[in-house]
């Protein structure tokens, strides 16, 4: 591997999001890409490794050969990973909203041994999830000996981000090369910056990020998810094959019609403009060049159907204002019927649903986060009625 980038990144997840989205564009805009990951496997073969493809699929695809990076296990040379941490111009990560916390304290002391000459580094997460960023700089801060009075915090910015790519599993054989669609957006909040934003073409730096992430988390994710699990359901196996089902397609059409009706409401969105954003985003879960299967995307059902996700928050607001969100509750409970034995959200799930103990509103309120006396658990609870018929 080649060492003369004179920008160095250290991003945490070396899975295929990782290598085949941010860590490309990181490459692209002229980063040594540092992988930080505990998978002793995946990370032997990228220190072994000179280059990787990523391989876009559907209209105007091409192929982007990845090179200049290294790849650190983070569980075996921790202090290895605090190193990079401490003189990277950038630290993100693609790990998963619940590992967040495991990866937090590397940073604090990333960022307790940087020298403070140092310009700030940008700190960034990259997950399907509202203001993940804040969540992250929360573990980071509860990490550090003097918590939010600590000096560490001065040497670095966390900037909220909204990530699209869809980035289905990978076929045998791959080895690092990944397989991802043509689209994708990384939205990036320029205000803490302050006017010195990181270079990153193909980023899109927005001034506040709420409009952007919900936007993208309750069209995209939802509308992903609600045809993986009524896709399920129907017995399709690809999302794209899902989708091309008239009863699924009507299911995922109603629940971005309630979605829609709440973002345009909510952000002052122009309306045509997302009815376009919306049809772009039917197009590509079309794609049937992806191999994406329903079982990938409607993984971790609990985690999709909590208090701050992809159901519950727009559902939980749409109650709120007096009306009922049909569609989305009919996806929370095709959710519910997600039964696939090597998930482990899934077992639980099923194994929850077949408690005696138990009663629905209890078992709603314990799914979604919500107090009981929430609008939306009432009709839920009679959506896990039926399942546990």
């Amino acid at each position: 591997m080649t060492t003369g980038a004179t920008k160095t990144a250290v991003h945490f997840g070396a899975g295929n999001i990782g290598r085949g989205f941010v860590g490309l564009l990181l490459h692209e805009a002229g980063y040594e890409v540092v992988f930080s990951d505990v998978n002793a496997e995946l990370i032997d073969a990228l220190a072994a490794a000179d280059s990787y493809t990523v391989h876009e699929v559907g209209a105007g695809a091409q192929d982007h050969a990845v090179t200049n990076f290294q790849a650190l296990n983070s569980a075996a040379d921790p202090a290895a990973v605090v190193a990079a941490v401490a003189s990277a111009d950038v630290v993100t990560c693609a790990v998963g909203p619940n590992v967040l916390r495991f990866i937090a304290p590397t940073i604090a002391e990333g960022l307790a041994a940087r020298d403070a000459s140092l310009p700030k580094v940008a700190v960034m997460a990259c997950e399907n999830a509202i203001n993940a960023t804040d969540r992250l700089e929360e573990f980071v801060v509860a990490a550090l000996p003097g918590g939010e009075s600590d000096p560490a915090l001065a040497k670095a910015v966390f900037a909220n981000t909204a990530v699209d790519r869809i980035v289905p599993a990978q076929e045998p054989g791959q080895g690092l090369d990944v397989t991802v669609e043509t689209y994708f957006e990384w939205a990036i909040d320029r205000t803490p910056f302050g006017g010195a934003e990181p270079e990153i073409p193909g980023v899109h730096w927005v001034d506040g990020l709420e409009a952007s992430i919900e936007r993208k988390l309750f069209t995209v994710n939802t509308g992903h998810a609600t045809t993986a699990y009524h896709g399920f359901v129907a017995g399709a196996d690809k999302i794209s094959d899902a989708i091309a089902l008239p009863d699924v397609r009507a299911a995922v059409e109603a629940v971005l019609a309630e979605t829609s009706a709440y973002l345009i409401a909510k952000h002052e969105l122009d309306a045509a403009a997302h009815a376009d954003y919306v049809a772009r985003i039917l197009q590509r879960f079309e794609n049937p060049h992806l191999p994406d299967t329903v079982t990938r995307v409607g993984r971790q059902p609990l985690r999709k159907l909590s208090r701050d996700e992809r159901f519950v928050s727009p559902g939980a607001a749409i109650a709120e204002g007096g009306m009922v969100p049909s569609a989305i509750l009919n996806a929370m409970g095709a959710a519910l019927k997600f039964d696939v034995p090597d998930d482990e959200q899934s077992v639980e799930l099923q194994a929850l649903l077949a408690d005696s103990s138990k009663g629905d509103t209890e078992i709603a309120t314990q799914i979604t986060g919500l107090e009981a006396t929430h609008p939306l658990v009432a009709p839920f609870s009679e959506r896990i009625a039926l399942a546990r018929a």
